[in-house]
């Protein structure tokens, strides 16, 4: 049961952060990306990326009581939020400090928790 909630809480969490992002991206991924939020196509890119929370979020909401897909739903956003922290370190020379923290904190731990959530989700 308590995976189930975790996964709960990271989806609407992603659900929450997406919207954040699709409504305000510069000021959402300002501390992240510093000076580069505030160009045009960085914003367009950050939008996409909101769609993309809200979508996975959803996927994990809509799904978290099937017992094949709702682990797979969970395995594919710490998939994802792996990604979003390699990608961030692999280009760490250009962002700010703390956005570099908090993409490894916040989107490390997304991953390493979701990965555990699917793994307790499936062997429930």
């Amino acid at each position: 049961m308590l995976a189930r909630r975790g996964a709960w809480a990271l989806a609407a969490g992603r659900v929450a952060l997406g919207v954040a992002v699709l409504a305000a991206p510069e000021k959402v991924t300002g501390r992240w990306l510093g000076g580069h939020a505030g160009a045009p196509v960085v914003r367009y890119l950050a939008r996409s990326l909101g769609v993309r929370d809200v979508a996975l979020g959803m996927l994990v909401l809509w799904t978290l009581d099937d017992r094949e897909l709702g682990p797979r739903a969970q395995a594919a956003c710490a998939v994802v939020d792996s990604v979003d922290a390699l990608a961030t370190l692999a280009v760490r020379s250009e962002l700010p400090a703390a956005g570099i923290a908090g993409v490894a904190v916040v989107a490390g731990g997304a991953a390493g928790a979701g990965f555990v959530f699917s793994h307790r989700l499936a062997h429930s």
